[in-house]
This record gives structure tokens, C-alpha cells and sequence, in this order.
């Protein structure tokens, strides 16, 4: 009888440590899809009003440069079609309007970087959210990796993972 007990506890102290050892070596993988995630995120659609309302203020403005340099440049057209303008002063204009169109491509690329600036500051905070909550999730079910179904980026990875400094000992460096 005692031979059977130890028998079982011997059994259960081998079953234990195996499955110990197979919980330790296989990594547990997790993805999500952040496309649809942001898009269900009411921080993110307020974020994207905002850049749409920044976005239609700044090209209103640039339209009505193009428009007010496009009325210049008929205007001149019709002075120079009409004689009413000197060869010199036609010169004059003409150069003005290039410098005029110079300053409206240089808002257009102002623009871009404005609205680049402001979608960093606006989503910013949300995605370091979003970072956190998925590092926190990765942690409590004990993911060792969680890729972005749809982009196919790895999104966070368990440290101990890390194989840099044995590749870079390797490598000498």
C-alpha cells in the first residue's frame, strides 16, 4: 500500500514538472486588429473631427489665395491685352504673381505640416493608451507576443524575448 501511495506521488510530482516545463517553453501568441479597434474608440472619431475642421479652415484660406491670384492674373492679362500696362510694369506684376504663388505653394506644404503636427498631438496620448492597455492585457494572460492583424506589426513582445544582446555578442559588438 505504502509502495502505491509513493508510486502515485512520484506520478504526480513528474506530471506536474512536465507540464511546468511545457507552460515555461511555448509561447503564447495573441493579435488584434487596431484598424477596427480605433475606429470604435470615441476619443479617436472626436480626434479626426477636430483634424477634418482644422483641415477645411486651412483650405478655405488657401482657396481664396488661388482665387485672389487668379484675379490678379487676369486683371494683368486684361491690362496687358488692353495696352493699359507698360512692358516694364508687366514685368513688375508678373514677377509679383510668381512670388504670389510661391507663398501659396509654401502654405500648401505649411498645411501639410500643420495637420501632421496637430494629428501627432491629438492621437498621440490615445495610441500610448492603447500601448499601455495592451501591454497590461499581454501581462494578465501571459502572451509572450501580440501582432496587429492588420498591419502584420508586432505589437508587443515579453522582454525576456529579446534576443539583441546575444545576437550583438555574437557578432563581436
Amino acid at each position: 500500500m505504502k509502495i502505491n501511495v509513493l508510486k502515485y506521488f512520484f506520478i504526480l510530482i513528474v506530471l506536474i514538472f512536465t507540464s511546468q516545463v511545457k507552460a515555461q517553453t511555448a509561447p503564447k501568441f495573441g493579435y488584434l486588429n487596431s484598424q477596427s479597434l480605433l475606429v470604435e474608440i470615441p476619443e479617436v472619431k472626436q480626434a479626426n473631427s477636430n483634424l477634418e475642421a482644422l483641415q477645411a479652415q486651412l483650405e478655405k484660406k488657401g482657396q481664396l489665395m488661388v482665387a485672389d491670384l487668379e484675379t490678379k492674373y487676369k486683371d494683368l492679362q486684361r491690362k496687358e491685352q488692353s495696352g493699359e500696362i507698360s512692358p516694364k510694369a508687366l514685368e513688375d506684376e508678373a514677377k509679383k504673381l510668381k512670388e504670389l504663388e510661391a507663398e501659396i505653394g509654401k502654405y500648401e506644404q505649411d498645411v501639410q505640416k500643420q495637420l501632421l503636427a496637430k494629428r501627432q498631438e491629438l492621437l498621440q496620448p490615445i495610441y500610448d493608451k492603447i500601448n499601455k492597455v495592451i501591454k497590461e492585457v499581454a501581462t494578465e494572460n501571459q502572451f509572450t507576443y501580440i501582432f496587429d492583424s492588420s498591419s502584420g506589426i508586432l505589437l508587443y513582445a515579453q522582454e525576456s524575448m529579446d534576443v539583441t544582446a546575444l545576437v550583438k555578442t555574437k557578432l563581436g559588438i
